[in-house]
């Protein structure tokens, strides 16, 4: 999905989460949106589900928060294995692919006969930042 194609709203939603420095929760996206026109949390969410189907953002179900995807042009999004490392300190969000990962969790699924939709793995501990201090 190219940029020109969103709307105002999935745009400046967007925005913020491009420029965040990490997971943001939809209020804490609607204060940084009323000087733009934003009222109600509906609007944040409309924008968010759309961004989330583009495969822009990313929700990090632990944290009840929203991430703006690292890799957009790559296409992890449909069927693939996302993974999150959390840090509990300083809250910094890193996103990982892994075919290994992803493959094994197939294999998986797949003896249970159960067909995944999306696949989500957070990872919290401490980042290199904040261990060698």
């Amino acid at each position: 999905m190219m940029a020109q194609q969103l709307t105002r709203n999935q745009s400046l939603v967007l925005d913020v989460l491009t420029h965040a420095e990490g997971p943001l929760s939809a209020y804490t996206i609607l204060d940084k949106l009323r000087d733009h026109g934003f009222r109600a949390p509906l609007q944040v969410y409309r924008a968010l589900d759309k961004l989330l189907e583009f495969g822009m953002i990313h929700r990090l179900e632990s944290m009840n928060s929203f991430v703006a995807c690292s890799h957009p042009d790559h296409h992890h999004h449909d069927h693939g294995v996302t993974a999150f490392a959390i840090c509990e300190d300083c809250g910094q969000v890193t996103e990982m692919h892994d075919a290994g990962i992803e493959e094994r969790l197939s294999v998986l699924a797949g003896r249970e006969h159960f067909k995944t939709e999306k696949t989500t793995i957070e990872i919290r501990g401490h980042c290199q930042n904040c261990t060698s201090g």
